[in-house]
């Protein structure tokens, strides 16, 4: 089988991606079945983190353990990495002593080097540009409330970061629509987020028009990791962007609400929106562990039948 990484959501087709959900579904149930399913036995997963985490090394590291196989913890400031050593260099090093290899990082260019120069799979466990196991997840998480996501409104609401851009991209794989609404100055950056069009989105200055009738509102921190000195001119610049109840009503009745957490309430989303009836922000915590599973069991075994 060839080496497929996954840095960017369209590096998986329709088909793939469709393949990973329903696979992801079997391996949920039996997790919750307590059946042991070990298909990843005597493999390594390799965890490089150069931002922090909870939900990324958390998912990867027990998910890769309840796939029979075994995850090591880097962090860049306690290895070589972080002295200097060339992204190459390590890539041909750790490559040749792990079967798989996630990153969470800063710059895109960074894990695009190391896969250029690995002989596994590589997956983005996060960077600048892009957050492909997040938007995963959310929309895992969507079909199993909702059904299939094709012809879907998803209205993004707040800042065009990393996780945004990937939610575009997965609009024009999977063929949903996205409502983008932002501040001035924090608009979409086509080039940025790696889209071919402008097909599957739509820009609204106005974020109450972006989220009427849309089947699920989601959003996210409005201070990113690695912009904390913009920290109080986000939060003026924001704050009519805030995900409240008032928004959730223009929505569709039954629409989800969705944040790939950590949240701050009552910054980007109302309290009552996060913990009330329409929030299925845990399904989608827990299903970063699911999908990943599928993910990882794809990209070093490719399809399994049944």
């Amino acid at each position: 089988m060839a080496i497929k990484h996954f840095l960017q959501f369209k590096d998986l087709s329709r088909d793939e991606l469709d393949y990973i959900f329903k696979r992801a579904s079997w391996i949920k149930t039996q997790f919750k079945a307590y059946q042991r399913y070990w298909p990843l036995s005597d493999r390594t997963l390799v965890m490089i983190f150069e931002k922090a985490s909870t939900r990324t090394r958390l998912s990867f590291e027990a998910g890769m353990q309840q796939l029979g196989g075994s995850a090591i913890y880097l962090n860049t400031r306690d290895s070589q990495l972080g002295r200097g050593e060339p992204v190459e260099d390590a890539a041909q090093v750790i490559s040749r002593m792990s079967d798989i290899v996630m990153i969470r990082t800063f710059e895109q260019e960074i894990i695009e080097r190391f896969a250029a120069n690995s002989r596994v799979p590589v997956i983005n466990g996060l960077t600048n540009e892009y957050h492909p196991c997040q938007t995963l997840a959310d929309i895992f998480t969507f079909i199993e409330h909702r059904g299939p996501i094709q012809g879907k409104t998803v209205a993004w609401i707040g800042d065009s970061n990393n996780v945004c851009n990937t939610w575009l991209q997965a609009a024009e794989v999977l063929d949903f629509n996205v409502h983008v609404s932002t501040p001035p100055g924090y608009e979409v950056e086509p080039e940025r987020a790696g889209l071919y069009g402008n097909a599957h989105y739509e820009e609204f200055s106005d974020p109450m028009k972006a989220a009427k009738s849309a089947d699920l509102v989601t959003t996210d921190v409005w201070t990113s990791m690695g912009f904390e000195s913009e920290n109080e001119e986000r939060k003026r610049d924001f704050a009519d962007w805030q995900v409240d109840e008032e928004m959730m009503r223009v929505a569709k009745k039954n629409a989800l609400f969705m944040h790939c957490l950590p949240a701050h309430r009552g910054e980007e989303v109302d309290a009552l929106v996060i913990d009330g009836n329409q929030s299925v922000v845990w399904d989608e915590a827990e299903n970063r562990l699911h999908v990943q599973k599928a993910l990882l069991e794809y990209l070093l075994l490719g399809r399994i039948d049944g």
